[in-house]
């Protein structure tokens, strides 16, 4: 393996890349197509200190592919790896990989990713969420005294870690789709963690202000000082007991992963927590890798557009859909107001969007839950979408705010699931991706909060550095039950996935079928708003990708709703309180990628300037 590492000098968009003959690979490919193809001499590029906060991000318009992703050393991992031959889902393992090690509060190989391919004919979709442990039930989460945990104590335990699921699926998703052999798209994030990389302001200020994290003795070894201080940005961190890791998962597939030492390591961390540990076995590691991940893709049309996400157990696309099918209703039968006034959402806009949050994420958190457990709503989720069923939700808005919004009868449903409590979900990242033939990646990927459960493991190989475990398992209801005595769709049971935020999204022209576009965000519950906010921009508003990823945030969680702070002006604010919204200002930061098609046939693609991230191609 060449390794190359670029001085400081150097620009960032250095690609000293070569193909190379006859690569060393995973045993299991010898015989495979991507056996044969070119290796990836990785260049390991300069890594200039990015500012924290909001920045300013120019767009990027390539002619032949593009690679989007929240760090600059992810992007450019993707992007050599296309350089030297591979496609939209080579790139698509190399970036995650180098995410966990450059980005690991938000996402790794210790979470789970909702994966979406475009391969010129089809959507291809692959479920890696994790699971819960086979011995998890209704309890899992109840004190002795049969309440649930603080949400707090519940995120800071072994019982909070799902099955990771990143890794097997996107081995499996590599086995039907990729083209380079799987052992050299872990050059990137191999190299980096060997040769370390500079820790950015973004991981630096989130390291400092994480007191949970400083508890794990791994991870306090690996990011802090002897006084309990965060390592300063600049500082070159290195990762040996991932690269080693790596390199066995590299050599040996996925399953150097899910049994052996790295298992046992990640079910003794688990089991061993101070005060709240799991359940979680070496079974529970084996058998994931076992399933189907496979499922089918929901395409969605909205007016000129189809619009193709994820199917429960994620609720992105079901929450999205509805409203943008509510606020087509409403221009159909009230008129279109105004969309954008001096660069922000009008308030009459808003008032329209947030009302349709509101009956949106009611359904949500009656209906949605894992599809193996939880029953659709009339015996189909698409019953979510049904022109009629949006008609009669979008009558309830009126011109004030409805409040709180109750579920409807989508199918014809009643109400005899228990209602999900309000609970936050956040952490996450997301890749964007178009590669030369026109293969196009939506992926979101996460180990749910920042730095997950702050449990690491180091896969047993005693060296320092790891990786993080996901607290995944805080996504389910703590409480099996609601105030009512009903049982919540998405409460503990052994064997099932969380629900999901999470929104990949591809678009597609309805007449023609060509792909438009591919987006999606980090961010809890607000990746829902975050991803039509930027569907809308595009599509609706004529604004290129940065601009529509530019646009300032607001959400609404059948609730109070929530604007990006200071990004508003204050008539727009005071003309939602005056129809009855209570309205909060936060920071929103979102994390938005995307890359569409331009008119004359090449790409544009936009990076959030709330975080690092990058858009790189050619």
């Amino acid at each position: 393996m060449t390794i190359h590492k670029a001085p400081r000098s150097a620009a960032l968009l250095l690609t000293a890349l070569a193909l190379l003959a006859a690569p060393a690979c995973a045993p299991e490919e010898a015989d495979t197509p991507q056996a044969q193809a070119a290796a990836v001499d990785y260049t390991i590029p300069p890594q200039p200190e990015l500012a924290t906060g909001y920045q300013e991000k120019p767009g990027w318009a390539t002619s032949e592919f593009a690679v989007a992703a929240a760090n600059p050393l992810a992007t450019d991992a993707g992007f050599q790896v296309i350089e030297a031959g591979g496609n939209a889902i080579d790139a698509a393992v190399a970036v995650q990989l180098v995410l966990t090690l450059v980005e690991p509060q938000s996402s790794g190989i210790g979470g789970g990713a909702f994966l979406l391919l475009w391969d010129g004919s089809d959507v291809l979709a692959w479920n890696g969420r994790e699971t819960a442990p086979a011995a998890a039930d209704e309890d899992h989460f109840l004190q002795s005294d049969g309440t649930p945990l603080a949400f707090q104590d519940a995120v800071h335990s072994g019982l909070s870690v799902g099955v990771p699921g990143t890794l097997a699926m996107l081995e499996r998703a590599h086995a039907e789709r990729g083209s380079l052999p799987w052992a050299e798209l872990f050059r990137p994030a191999i190299a980096l963690a060997e040769e370390g990389f500079a820790i950015s302001p973004r991981l630096h200020s989130l390291l400092q202000a994480d007191q949970g994290l400083r508890r794990d003795p791994v991870a306090r070894a690996l990011y802090y000082d002897e006084a309990g201080d965060a390592l300063p940005v600049g500082h070159e961190l290195r990762n040996p007991a991932l690269a080693a890791v790596l390199r066995r998962v590299a050599d040996e597939g996925a399953r150097a992963f899910y049994q052996g030492a790295v298992a046992e390591d990640i079910v003794a961390r688990v089991q061993g927590h101070p005060e709240r540990p799991g359940n979680m076995t070496v079974e529970d590691l084996a058998a994931y890798p076992e399933q189907d991940f496979r499922t089918e893709a929901i395409c969605t049309p909205w007016r000129s557009y189809s619009i193709c996400g994820f199917p429960p157990p994620s609720s992105g696309h079901l929450a999205i859909m509805q409203m943008l099918g509510i606020l087509e209703h409403l221009d159909e039968t009230h008129g279109e107001v105004t969309g954008l006034e001096e660069g922000v959402p009008s308030a009459a806009w808003l008032h329209r969007y947030l009302e349709a949050g509101k009956l949106a994420f009611a359904d949500r958190n009656q209906y949605v839950g894992d599809p193996g457990f939880a029953e659709a709503p009339g015996g189909s989720w698409t019953n979510m979408l049904a022109l009629d069923y949006l008609a009669e939700r979008a009558a309830l808005i009126g011109e004030r705010s409805m409040g709180t919004a109750s579920p409807g009868h989508p199918g014809g449903a009643r109400e005899n699931a228990g209602l999900h409590p309000e609970q936050p979900d956040r952490g996450t990242s997301h890749v964007s991706i178009v590669d030369r033939e026109g293969n196009a990646v939506s992926m979101t990927m996460t180990i749910e909060a920042g730095f997950g459960s702050r449990i690491m493991s180091d896969g047993g190989t005693g060296l320092p550095g790891g990786f993080h475990l996901n607290n995944e398992l805080t996504d389910f209801s703590l409480s099996p039950l609601d105030d009512a005595g009903r049982p919540i769709a998405n409460r503990v049971e052994p064997g099932k996935r969380p629900r999901s935020s999470m929104s990949p999204s591809l678009v597609f022209d309805l007449e023609s079928g060509d792909f438009v576009a591919s987006v999606g965000s980090p961010g809890g519950a607000a990746i829902i708003h975050y991803t039509a906010k930027a569907i809308v921009g595009m599509l609706a508003w004529g604004l290129d990708a940065q601009e529509a990823i530019d646009l300032p945030n607001f959400a609404n969680y059948n609730g109070p709703s929530t604007l990006e702070t200071g990004r508003f002006p204050s008539a727009v604010l005071s003309t939602l309180r005056a129809q009855g919204h209570e309205v909060r200002e936060a920071a929103l930061t979102s994390g938005l990628q995307a890359i569409q098609r331009t008119p004359d046939g090449g790409l544009f693609g936009g990076a959030d300037p709330r975080r690092e991230g990058i858009v790189m191609g050619r």
